[in-house]
């Protein structure tokens, strides 16, 4: 059986709006340093980019996984061919298989003519695989071939084509529990986490809601075209004791309409109502202790108390910009106690990669950081 090629496709003929990276999707203020286990992620990126392999990323949906496949394709060789997304679950198994394969004349109805798939329009560049837990198996085993040979027929095709692309899979789903049931091909999953990246969510990386907030704050401000609006320390403590079970793309919506509405009153009701229902839920699995183990309820405090401490050290470090005689001040305690506690929590403050606006209101602590006897600080929990 005859092989074909696949030869670089003129420009004007790729998908024009995934051909370059977007700033919006690619800036390094996602990783902004204040987080050891994100920290740790952005250098193995910078490592794994350089490498040609296959990379599976995993992580609740809005974590960030798109942004990181966008930040490997920037840093990798194949930096100036084209990135593709094609998300895996938004089309049935037939139109997914042609979308990325392609088609020859008279595979289906309606096939007049032949179409190159997206693996084809993404040759010399990289491929990401949204959502490739939800790939039907059929389509699981010609991706294999992919992978392994660099090879597969179009729709209805005769020819083997060529390509020479990187490929990269992101899912939401638990994929030791796909594998057991076969909802994933194992050989796949090892042929594809040659590396696999591990994002975790939102509530548990608190400490970089700040810098989170500063960065899109002042991305979304560009993209509508309006001024970037102060984060009060009212607005900084509600986003601390919010769950945000829609991870980082929450929060983006959450300083969408902040920007648009400019009221502070109307997203901060918003957002604490839904705070309020998460918040029900947590203490609903929390007044459940485990019957066998005495001490559990100890060790809930001991936990709930070390999150609150976490998150109002980060807060104090954003407001004055990573000063730490400054932020212990804030906080009431010394230097020395200050530097014990960062190291314990593993904060970096890094002064150049914490610039934060904050806004303190005549109705704020005057230390402008909620205290251990204040309501706010208990609730940041």
């Amino acid at each position: 059986m005859s092989a074909v090629t696949c030869f670089p496709i003129p420009r004007t003929n790729r998908v024009n709006e995934d051909w370059r990276c977007s700033r919006e999707q690619t800036d390094d203020g996602f990783f902004s340093g204040t987080n050891p286990v994100m920290s740790r992620i952005h250098a193995q990126i910078e490592r794994i980019a350089a490498v040609d392999v296959p990379v599976l990323l995993l992580g609740e949906s809005g974590v960030g996984k798109e942004v990181a496949a966008r930040m490997i394709h920037k840093l990798s060789p194949r930096r100036n061919d084209p990135f593709l997304k094609v998300n895996c679950a938004a089309l049935p198994a037939e139109l997914l298989e042609s979308e990325l394969f392609g088609y020859e004349p008279g595979a289906f109805t309606g096939a007049a003519r032949s179409k190159p798939g997206r693996f084809e329009l993404c040759n010399k560049g990289t491929i990401l695989l949204d959502e490739i837990g939800e790939m039907p198996p059929a389509l699981q085993a010609k991706l294999l071939d992919v992978l392994q040979d660099g090879e597969f027929y179009r729709l209805g095709g005769r020819s083997r084509v060529s390509v020479d692309v990187r490929v990269l899979g992101a899912t939401n789903i638990d994929i030791h529990t796909a594998l057991e049931s076969k909802q994933f091909r194992p050989d796949l999953y090892y042929r594809i986490s040659a590396v696999s990246l591990h994002i975790p969510p939102l509530r548990e990386r608190l400490d970089e809601i700040p810098s989170l907030l500063e960065h899109l704050m002042d991305r979304v401000a560009t993209q509508l075209g309006r001024d970037p609006k102060p984060t009060s320390m009212r607005i900084l403590a509600a986003c601390l004791r919010h769950r945000w079970p829609g991870n980082v793309r929450e929060l983006e919506n959450f300083v969408k309409r902040y920007v648009i509405l400019d009221d502070e009153e109307a997203v901060l009701s918003e957002l604490e109502a839904t705070s309020g229902d998460a918040s029900a839920k947590s203490n609903d699995a929390i007044s459940q202790p485990n019957a066998n183990s005495p001490a559990n309820l100890k060790g809930i405090l001991r936990e709930l108390k070390a999150k609150a401490e976490k998150a109002a050290i980060a807060a104090a470090l954003a407001k004055v910009n990573g000063r730490r005689r400054e932020a212990a001040q804030l906080l009431g305690i010394s230097i020395k106690a200050l530097c014990n506690k960062m190291r314990q929590y593993g904060i970096v403050d890094g002064r150049s990669r914490l610039p934060f606006r904050v806004s303190v209101e005549p109705e704020d602590d005057p230390r402008g950081i909620p205290q251990e006897s204040d309501p706010v600080y208990a609730s940041l929990v």
